[in-house]
């Protein structure tokens, strides 16, 4: 009864402060300039192949992890021009020369507007899409990784099949790609949808309005323009995986005293279960999330640091990542272990 009634407050709070605090927020979104930029490099006009990846970076010290250098490297390799944005508003010199190493360029702006603020100003900055643009990529930095090389996983967005795809794609509140990478094609970045949604963000200060008119509302507003929209791991095809084969495999296991009272084991199978449970009753999981071994195991390049930091939907077998990621991927998960060692409170890797 305690637990009902802690959730129902929960989400009464949660509703006054969404009728509350959102139409303020709004307000102050639709008051702040859009464009927020606070140092440009290079100066003047930038030349842009017709492949561009808007990297959208944020750390409140103004660091940036090797990861990213290598994620980024890896963009470069495979044919894209990186415009690197950050919202942390200065860059210490060693960080800004390693990020103009790589990059095509660069932009430093203040931390307003999340992501979608961030790629919203470089998209005007730089007057994208030009008329040679072929592909608009916006990433950003809530991923560990790349675990694996990329060029795989670029050679599969295949534009002739869909017109924006995504990594991952979620059913949670409404359908959508996940916003950490969202692919765009030819078709997508010259239909009206496109311009009209991009010329519509604003710096609202509340990321639950940020989430849900903009991370979910991309896709919904794309498709709603007539665009296709994909992703490269379906959350179906994830599902899947999770089959009675898998469950069996740890009953099978429970039937020595060691498999019954292991709390690894036991953490592996009650994630399954709740796998299976939402599957059952259609309710939609978080693949970066509750979904992460599958991501894994069928050759994700990335985990969510929001997953390893704070594990918000508390998936019960996370503390099995570096087992996966060295066992399954044959990656080192040596840097994950780097940045955690920053990050982490209270906990263990």
């Amino acid at each position: 009864m305690r637990s009902w009634l802690k959730s129902v407050v929960t989400e009464t709070l949660r509703q006054i402060r969404w009728i509350c605090v959102l139409p303020v927020a709004a307000l102050v979104g639709r008051l702040r300039s859009q464009h927020q930029v606070i140092m440009a490099w290079p100066e003047g006009e930038v030349k842009l192949g017709p492949q561009v990846v808007l990297f959208m970076h944020f750390d409140g010290r103004g660091f940036v992890r090797r990861q990213l250098i290598d994620y980024i490297r890896e963009l470069k390799e495979n044919g894209r021009d990186v415009v690197f944005v950050s919202n942390s508003e200065k860059l210490p010199p060693a960080a800004l020369e390693m990020v103009k190493a790589q990059c095509a360029a660069v932009l430093i702006r203040r931390n307003i507007g999340y992501d979608f603020g961030a790629w919203a100003d470089a998209l005007h900055h730089f007057g994208l899409p030009r008329a040679d643009t072929q592909e608009i990529i916006f990433a950003n930095d809530s991923v560990f990784g790349p675990l694996l090389p990329l060029g795989d996983l670029l050679r599969r967005l295949n534009y002739e099949k869909s017109d924006i795809w995504g990594l991952t794609e979620s059913w949670q509140v409404r359908y959508h790609l996940q916003s950490f990478f969202l692919a765009f094609g030819p078709k997508a970045l010259r239909a009206e949808a496109f311009g009209k949604f991009w010329n519509a963000v604003r710096p609202v200060p509340m990321k639950a309005y940020i989430v849900k008119a903009y991370e979910i509302g991309v896709t919904q507003a794309m498709m709603a323009g007539g665009l296709n929209c994909n992703a490269l791991w379906p959350y179906e095809t994830l599902l899947r995986m999770v089959n009675r084969d898998e469950l069996d495999k740890l009953i099978e296991q429970e039937a020595t005293e060691l498999g019954r009272n292991d709390p690894v084991q036991v953490t592996r199978k009650l994630q399954i279960l709740r796998i299976r449970d939402g599957a059952a009753r259609r309710v939609p999981l978080n693949p970066t999330a509750d979904l992460w071994r599958q991501l894994l195991m069928s050759g994700f390049p990335f985990i969510k640091r929001e997953l390893l930091r704070d594990n918000p939907t508390k998936v019960q077998d996370v503390g099995d990542w570096s087992e996966v990621v060295e066992g399954v991927l044959g990656a080192d998960p040596e840097p994950i272990r780097q940045d955690l060692r920053l990050m982490l409170e209270g906990k263990a890797p």
